[in-house]
């Protein structure tokens, strides 16, 4: 087996459940048995929920879970410009544009439509405002409307040209493993930036898989979906490609996936109930060392 590079990026938005534990020792464990290197990167784009306090308790969870990771620990936070430079030279390359649709707008054409394309997070967006013309476009934006930044997926996918593959090294939601064939309009013209100016998951971890030497990006079921955006993002921007190793979801009693509202599963809990590290392992299954 060669070194392999892994991370957990958690959110700083909630505390760490049990699901959390589960990816964390996943991707620990990998690099551990290669003789390769894990990293903690905290995804903290959202303003408004991101909290210091969860930034502290997930670093103390993943601690008392025996883990350790390659410091310094990135956040996304601080690499802003990073990002803002692979958005700007997708626009120099004429595969964005602005949106200035709302979300009454969109579920208002959802509505409507007959048929519409459908993605993995429900109906694909109509691309409204994929054909305005420029004029219009800078008049609006000189106006002050609000606008987030879109990828033009067609004109991406024929730029990147066909025969994008990523290598799948687990086996996704249906089994899929191996050499997968990419679907670039899985999700559309999906958002890059939002409004707020924040930008998207899917650019922002491309970026930061890149920049940080991931080898192996390992990551839940429901996210398998993401590998295809993020497989055309990298084509477009001349970055390594990783593999990828989508693992089972954590379920709570009803089969749902846990969620960090559930405070009953919350590693903070567990702990103050007596659960020990060990326990953990045993109950998630994950018994290497």
């Amino acid at each position: 087996m060669k070194p392999e590079t892994t991370r957990f990026a958690p959110s700083p938005t909630g505390l760490l459940h049990l699901g959390h534990a589960y990816a964390a020792l996943f991707a620990a464990d990998i690099a551990r048995a290669s003789g390769g290197r894990f990293l903690v990167r905290l995804e903290d784009t959202d303003r408004v929920r991101s909290q210091a306090a969860f930034e502290a308790a997930i670093l103390e969870d993943l601690r008392w879970l025996g883990l350790s990771w390659e410091e310094p620990v990135w956040r996304q936070s601080e690499r802003v410009a990073a990002y803002l430079a692979a958005l700007e030279r997708l626009m120099g390359m004429k595969l964005v544009y602005p949106c200035f649709c709302t979300r009454k707008d969109i579920e208002a054409e959802v509505a409507q439509a007959v048929g519409a394309p459908q993605g993995p997070d429900g109906p694909l967006y109509a691309g409204t405002c994929r054909g305005l013309h420029d004029d219009e476009r800078r008049v609006r934006i000189e106006a002050g409307a609000p606008f987030a930044w879109r990828l033009d997926a067609g004109r991406a996918v024929g730029l990147a040209g066909g025969g994008l593959t990523f290598e799948e090294t687990g086996a996704g939601p249906a089994g899929e493993h191996g050499v997968i064939a990419v679907d670039g309009q899985t999700y559309g013209d999906v958002v890059l930036a939002r409004k707020d100016g924040v930008i998207s998951y899917h650019l922002a971890v491309v970026v930061d898989d890149a920049d940080q030497g991931v080898t192996l990006v390992t990551r839940g079921h429901d996210l398998f979906a993401s590998a295809h955006v993020h497989r055309l993002l990298q084509a477009l921007l001349g970055l390594p490609v990783p593999r990828y190793r989508h693992h089972r979801l954590i379920l709570d009693a009803q089969g749902k996936r846990l969620a960090k509202r559930d405070e009953a599963t919350s590693l903070k809990v567990l702990r103050a109930q007596g659960e020990t590290p060990e326990g953990i392992r045993a109950r998630l299954g994950v018994t290497s060392r």
